[in-house]
């Protein structure tokens, strides 16, 4: 089969007017099929159950995008065997056929990029350019997978066989069925990374969507289906965690999770999943990303507008929405004044309202707990620092909270160590690059963190000592690119399992070698 090379989907330019018509088209389409029912699917079947959750618009209180059948241990039950029987056929699928099916459903996602892009504006609240991004990044990961299982085909040279004594072979096998726990703030781009990697690998999987944003879910299983995969390769599972999640974490069947959440889950499951049950032959692979407390460093030779501007954007772009968030931002105490003005003036200029608009910056958050959850954060800033702006919240038709900037925090507050996911920004002075990076360091986290600087000593000291997954020098600390950038963190920001880059598929698969005498 012969493919073109790995390309990234290019984002959308709103600034053309017609690209602003057809998310505007996007936006009708999804509108008319608002507030319908949708069932789970298991084996390709339609599976209704009593019970039901509705799924909201954030913005709009009143607005319903869906109800879904929630599953119980009955229908995971049910999953489980489809599973474990399709993964016998589908492990046996040659891996031009696996990854055609990837490319298949990238096509689609390309046609209905609006329309996803508008989906995620509605049930996620994403922004314009947040929601077109998370579609580009979906079709980035189907592209690039499919791309990376031919490669891996091709890796029986890279052992040595014995000259008239043997011929060795080693060769890649999928592991089994898995579950995949996705979360809600990329509701369609890390579901679709941690799905398309299980079963471009040759595994089966059991997709437990984030509750809030279950329709995008379900869409992209159609498009699974759309693009020729077997029924019961893949199931969709929305259900409670306590009961279908843990369920699944800890059925002696499963053989690996796939999770993307908070730290608190995902040592829950790491915790779990260790635990060898009755009937059980393997250990489980666990493959997590758990969040972070992400900095960046601006030093006093930085260019202080570039500065201001990649704060920004990381701390506030999706309400700060990201594990890879810009939730500190420490600054050299030459340029600390002036750095705070940049910053307040342009965190101002921000629109916050209905992501329907293009012209808003910052919408909702998720929902009310975590409404209740930043807002408590924001009290808890005043307290620690100086509000330099922001701090206003409104929840009367949606979850608003404006953007907020809270100064001269200790590294050792609460707000500069624990995870807000929100639109709340600590800033902590520093008398020295080195003392930067030490309060850089100084979390349980290790994700993502930039230096803006001009300084070469700077940024190669930082390239030696600033202990993130992901480190991004003279530009913001969100937004890897699959292919490019591949993504995951050290210590309690997860496994480093870096999705988007050439090690992520073997950690679905397990090696085996085969040598034969001659």
């Amino acid at each position: 089969m012969s493919i073109h090379p790995y390309q990234t989907e290019p984002l959308t330019d709103f600034s053309l007017k017609e690209n602003q018509e057809k998310f505007q088209q996007g936006l009708e389409v999804v509108d008319a099929y608002l507030g319908r029912h949708y069932d789970l699917v298991i084996d390709g079947r339609r599976i209704k159950t009593d019970h039901t959750m509705t799924s909201i618009n954030p913005a709009n209180h009143k607005q319903v995008i869906g109800t879904i059948a929630q599953a119980s241990i009955k229908e995971a039950d049910q999953a489980m065997a489809v599973a474990l029987k399709r993964f016998e056929m589908w492990k046996q699928v040659p891996a031009m056929v696996r990854a055609d099916v990837l490319f298949k459903a990238a096509a689609i996602l390309r046609r209905r990029k609006f329309e996803f892009s508008a989906l995620m504006t509605r049930e996620a609240g994403k922004p314009w350019d947040e929601a077109d991004a998370d579609t580009a990044e979906a079709i980035d990961f189907l592209e690039y997978y499919g791309r990376q299982m031919l490669a891996l085909e091709q890796i029986d040279n890279a052992v040595l066989s014995r000259k008239d004594i043997e011929r060795n072979e080693y060769r890649y096998i999928p592991l089994g069925v898995g579950t995949i726990i996705a979360p809600w703030n990329f509701p369609l781009a890390i579901l679709c990374g941690m799905t398309s990697v299980a079963i471009v690998t040759g595994n089966t999987v059991l997709i437990k969507p984030a509750s809030t944003t279950q329709v995008i879910a379900y869409k992209f299983v159609e498009v699974l289906e759309e693009a020729g995969l077997p029924d019961g390769v893949v199931s969709f599972l929305p259900g409670s965690g306590r009961e279908v999640g843990d369920y699944l974490v800890n059925h002696p069947k499963t053989r690996f999770i796939s999770f993307t959440g908070s730290k608190a889950v995902g040592i829950q499951i790491f915790e779990k999943a260790a635990k060898v049950r009755p009937g059980q032959l393997w250990l489980k692979r666990v493959i997590a990303e758990m969040g972070g407390k992400d900095a960046i460093i601006v030093d006093e030779e930085a260019d202080l507008d570039l500065a201001a501007e990649a704060i920004i954007r990381s701390a506030f772009g999706f309400s700060g929405q990201k594990c890879s968030a810009c939730s500190r931002a420490i600054i050299h105490e030459a340029v600390y004044d002036v750095m705070l003005d940049k910053l307040k003036t342009l965190t101002e200029s921000l629109k916050v309202g209905d992501p329907g608009d293009s012209t808003v910056f910052v919408g909702p958050v998720n929902d009310k707990n975590a409404f209740k959850k930043i807002s408590g954060y924001i009290d808890i800033g005043k307290e620690e620092g100086r509000l330099i702006t922001g701090g206003k919240t409104d929840d009367k038709k949606g979850y608003f909270i404006w953007p907020t900037i809270v100064a001269d925090v200790d590294p050792k507050a609460r707000l500069s160590q624990e995870e807000i996911f929100g639109p709340v920004l600590a800033v902590t002075k520093a008398t020295s690059f080195e003392e930067a990076i030490n309060i850089a360091n100084n979390t349980e986290y290790g994700l993502t963190g930039a230096v803006i600087s001009n300084n070469r000593f700077h940024l190669e000291m930082a390239r030696q000592h600033f202990h993130v997954g992901n480190l991004y020098l003279n530009r913001k600390c969100t937004g890897a690119i699959v292919g490019y950038q591949p993504f995951g963190g050290f210590n309690m920001s997860g496994t480093n399992s870096k999705a988007g880059g050439p090690d992520y598929l073997v950690m679905h698969m397990q090696g085996k070698t085969v040598s034969e005498s001659f």
